[in-house]
């Protein structure tokens, strides 16, 4: 198979022309826009109003976390490498936007002198500059995953075999990050809350409501991002990739560089993501780096449903909403209902929401409002009306 039939295998799998294709980009850019604005203009006060304002600082840290997870539905959803470790890219952008609000006072931080450090070690220095911080929170993860990706992907490593290396890097990292009290204050963490930003404490709701702006603005242009990317070229080449890898290869692509880049592409996210829980949160600390919560970033995309994006967005809202709301009113068996959760998943549900929507779902949606079925057969072969009339045709051509 030459690169050429794989360019025309891989235009197919859209399923639309490129004048129906941006049709549809069209609409679906007006109804995220259109989604954005609810929550930006309409939520907020809508919740305060209910006397539910913590809901809002809540929705904006799950907004922070669908950033996440839309680089995991990249790579997993897309690509088929299934990451189990990015709470380190996760951590990375979160510290890198806490050092720098730790040294906007201008004085060292506090905690250097409980452990007789009397000089900023020299890497916090940059952290000053806040040109510099905001590229390092995208920036870092991404420089991270790429040494990585190349390390892992040059080898031809994939499959179960990345997911373990990846998880065993989240290890190293966790453990790196908890023992240097004297450098990042270990185990305690880098505070966000008591901090300046902009001559404003960052626990002051003036400041929140920027930052769940931002978490709004930037969950969309992440969404922009990486639509662009797996609806064009580069997208085919992706599910090509995750499909069959050595099919690929032999017609003349280099996966390696392909997915080197949407792993890079994927880290910067979660930095993103995680810069911005963390000013909402007030808080980062190596428990960012725990292999549980790298697996449940995982869960959210295979509950919304793995390969669509909005999929990724979705879970996301659904399972920290759920967890929160759950443990609020049943704090002793809350785990017990997250549990069945995820069983439900994955015995009931295994395409996730939208996926289950886009098939059985539709049906069942439209037999509740009294319309019927729609049928679709995978292909034109196991269509009656197709295979009567080849029958019939095929019949007649023959008697003639």
């Amino acid at each position: 198979m030459t690169v050429e039939t794989v360019d025309r295998v891989v235009d197919v799998l859209p399923g639309l022309n490129t004048r129906h294709r941006k049709k549809a980009l069209v609409r679906e850019a007006a109804i995220a826009l259109g989604v954005a604005l609810i929550l930006m203009f309409i939520i907020p006060p809508l919740l305060t109003g209910l006397g539910q304002g913590i809901r809002v600082n809540q929705l904006g840290r799950f907004l922070a976390l669908a950033i996440a997870a839309l680089g995991i539905d990249l790579i997993w959803g897309f690509t088929g490498l299934l990451s189990l470790g990015h709470g380190i890219f996760f951590a990375l952008g979160g510290y890198a936007l806490a050092m720098h609000l730790q040294l906007q006072d201008g004085q060292i931080p506090d905690f250097f002198s409980n452990y007789g450090v009397s000089e900023l070690p020299g890497f916090w220095q940059p952290f000053r500059s806040l040109p510099f911080t905001l590229i390092a929170v995208v920036v870092i993860p991404a420089i991270v995953a790429a040494a990585i990706g190349y390390l892992v992907f040059r080898n031809r490593i994939r499959g179960v075999y990345f997911s373990i290396l990846t998880q065993a890097a989240l290890i190293v990292f966790f453990n790196f990050f908890n023992g240097q009290q004297k450098l990042i204050n270990g185990t305690n963490g880098l505070k966000t809350d008591t901090s300046t930003f902009l001559g404003l404490q960052v626990s002051d709701p003036r400041i929140q409501t920027a930052f769940y702006a931002f978490s709004i603005l930037f969950l969309l242009g992440g969404y922009f991002l990486c639509r662009w990317l797996t609806s064009g070229r580069i997208g085919r080449v992706l599910v090509a990739i995750r499909d069959d890898e050595p099919r690929v290869r032999f017609s003349g692509y280099n996966p390696t560089g392909y997915k080197v880049f949407v792993f890079a592409v994927s880290a910067a996210l979660a930095g993103i993501a995680g810069a911005l829980y963390t000013v909402q949160s007030g808080i980062i600390t190596p428990k960012a780096m725990d292999v549980a919560f790298s697996i449940e970033m995982v869960i959210w995309v295979a509950l919304g449903g793995r390969g669509t994006l909005i999929g990724a967005i979705l879970g996301t809202l659904v399972v920290n909403f759920a967890r929160t709301l759950l443990s609020e009113k049943f704090p002793e068996f809350w785990l017990f209902f997250q549990g069945a959760l995820f069983l439900i998943v994955v015995t009931v549900l295994p395409m996730g929401i939208l996926g289950w929507l886009r098939t059985d779902g539709m049906n069942w949606l439209r037999s509740r409002f009294g319309r019927e079925k729609l049928i679709t057969y995978p292909s034109l072969e196991t269509d009656p009306e197709v295979e009567y009339e080849r029958k019939n045709l095929g019949d007649s051509k023959s008697d003639g």
